[in-house]
């Protein structure tokens, strides 16, 4: 069950993404949508691979994966920032 969830999560984003960068007329509307997943998914696992040197890690849930994945590198920033600051 959950794995559909994330699933549908992502092909939701995508869509969204897709459909705002189309919106915005980007040049290349599915290659930045799908660069800015794979880097946002790859801080976030970044992040918490450091954390053995770092001491900060992050959870992984659905809804930090999402945002990794919507807003990119900085979404996993802003995560970090307010799990430090709260």
């Amino acid at each position: 069950m959950t794995d559909t969830i994330l699933i549908t999560t992502f092909v939701v984003s995508f869509v969204v993404m897709l459909a705002l960068k189309k919106i915005m007329k980007v040049k290349h509307g599915i290659r930045s949508v799908v660069l800015t997943m794979i880097c946002g998914v790859a801080a976030l696992t970044v992040v918490n691979i450091c954390s053995v040197f770092t001491g900060v890690s992050m959870p992984v849930s659905r809804l930090s994966v999402t945002a990794s994945a919507v807003l990119g590198v900085p979404g996993v920033t802003a995560m970090l920032l307010l799990q430090t600051l709260l």
